[in-house]
């Protein structure tokens, strides 16, 4: 076990997705995540307080990249125009190994209280950093909230569309066309 390979974050996320998906949440150790991952405990704990986190690994840099998005959106979008900039550039963050760890992920989280409450408050995280982007914009709080949370909507189903499909690309323009579909349903409200 090499003590300073690169990726270690990553491995124990793979790892901890795999021992979830086989073993079930409640059966999975530490120790066993980190074996799997070719780190030591020690190695596990300075990246992660517990095993929970696994599963919310990336979310401040999920939350800043949209965030970022909003803020860099131009100056006369409307606030789901900013939220569609900001699923935009949170896109980039989602790659082929994402989409391939999907259905283990979600078939972890289903099998556990524990995960599905990190998985709630990972949404609550993401709803909250979009509507403080929104409120720096100028954008009245009722209606960067209302945004926010049409946003985390079209995050969740965007993303269950993209793990989906037969040949995506991209994860961001499916979390837009979610978004848009949102859009024009709340028309009907």
């Amino acid at each position: 076990m090499a003590r300073w390979e690169p990726g270690a974050r990553e491995r124990m996320v793979v790892a901890a997705v795999e021992l979830f998906a086989e073993q079930g949440y409640d059966a999975t150790t530490v120790a066993e995540i980190a074996e799997r991952a070719g780190v030591t405990k020690s190695t596990f704990f300075r990246h992660f307080p517990d095993k929970r986190e696994l599963l919310a690994a990336g979310q401040g840099a999920l939350s800043e990249l949209l965030a970022e998005g909003i803020a860099s959106a131009p100056a006369d979008a409307t606030p789901l125009g900013a939220v569609r900039n900001g699923l935009e550039r949170a896109g980039e963050m989602f790659g082929l190994v994402n989409r391939e760890m999907a259905p283990q992920m979600k078939a972890a989280i289903a099998s556990s209280t524990e995960l599905q409450e990190r998985e709630a408050l990972k949404r609550i995280g993401l709803a909250v950093a979009m509507t403080d982007a929104l409120i720096a914009r100028g954008v009245a709080e009722p209606v960067a909230h209302l945004a926010a949370e049409m946003g985390v909507l079209a995050f969740k189903q965007g993303y269950a569309a993209w793990t989906d499909a037969e040949d995506a690309t991209g994860f961001g323009p499916y979390a837009v066309a979610a978004l848009d579909a949102l859009r024009e349903a709340s028309a009907a409200l």
